[in-house]
């Protein structure tokens, strides 16, 4: 990771969140939370020790030094619509640069949205490439339950990211009381959409699936907006801290 610019060695990470789309839901807390966000990962205020929880075996609890991580959030909140999400997502990781010829490589992305009145965090192991039933805000489905470019892709396509090793990490600088679990199921509607959305365009350019989804209670009070926020930035910081170790153990092991 490290992206071209002011500082080779910055991580920028891309945020996005998505516009409300529901009456009863007024105001989408995925957005509120990736807008309240700082330019760069605050350093940890006070020493937290990783996590000694863990969901795989190859799970460590090494904490590297990291770079600085620029938090790049997308200016405005993402319309609940397949077309707009489709037309998106190729803009948003701009791989070839011509999109934003001035922006920094995109490292790693994490898409956020809310997921009804539920108390518990849980990032996406796995977006579905079918199953597309529900309309968008604008009554606009997808004919067929799927998007036509999809045509030859699995049906389902996992980030790239060891999400054992980040919930352990999640885990280890966030308060305990707090329900943080890995999903194995996105939802199949503009949350699942916009993930294998992302998970695809990355496949097909060949590139590493380095995207990820946080799904966040329906909660929109100040307080929820405060702790979807400063979990954000942790799950941030797992992320980055178990792709450097992963990265620096494939290099000790000769592996790219």
């Amino acid at each position: 990771m490290g992206s071209v610019g002011d500082d080779e060695q910055t991580i920028t990470v891309l945020i996005t969140g998505f516009a409300p789309f529901k009456k009863d839901y007024p105001v989408n807390p995925s957005w509120e939370i990736a807008r309240s966000l700082p330019t760069h990962l605050p350093p940890l205020r006070a020493k937290v020790p990783p996590s000694t929880t863990t969901t795989t075996t190859n799970s460590n609890n090494t904490r590297p030094t990291l770079p600085p991580v620029r938090l790049l959030v997308h200016p405005a909140p993402i319309r609940v619509n397949y077309t707009t999400v489709r037309d998106l997502v190729p803009q948003l990781w701009d791989l070839d640069g011509t999109s934003y010829p001035d922006r920094p490589k995109i490292d790693l992305a994490i898409h956020v949205g809310m997921a009804g009145p539920r108390l518990f965090y849980s990032i996406e192991r796995r977006g579905h490439r079918d199953g597309y039933v529900m309309g968008g805000v604008d009554g606009e489905v997808l004919e067929g339950g799927t998007s036509a470019e999809w045509e030859g892709m699995p049906g389902a396509l996992e980030s790239d990211f060891d999400l054992g090793d980040v919930l352990g990490r999640w885990r280890g600088y966030s308060p305990k009381h707090l329900d943080l679990r890995i999903s194995e199921d996105a939802g199949h509607y503009l949350c699942d959409f916009i993930y294998f959305s992302s998970l695809a365009h990355l496949e097909k350019a060949g590139e590493r699936r380095n995207v990820l989804f946080l799904h966040v209670p329906s909660d929109a009070s100040e307080h929820s907006i405060a702790t979807g926020r400063e979990l954000l930035l942790q799950l941030v910081r797992s992320v980055v801290e178990s792709e450097m170790v992963r990265r620096e153990k494939g290099e000790a092991e000769g592996v790219s």
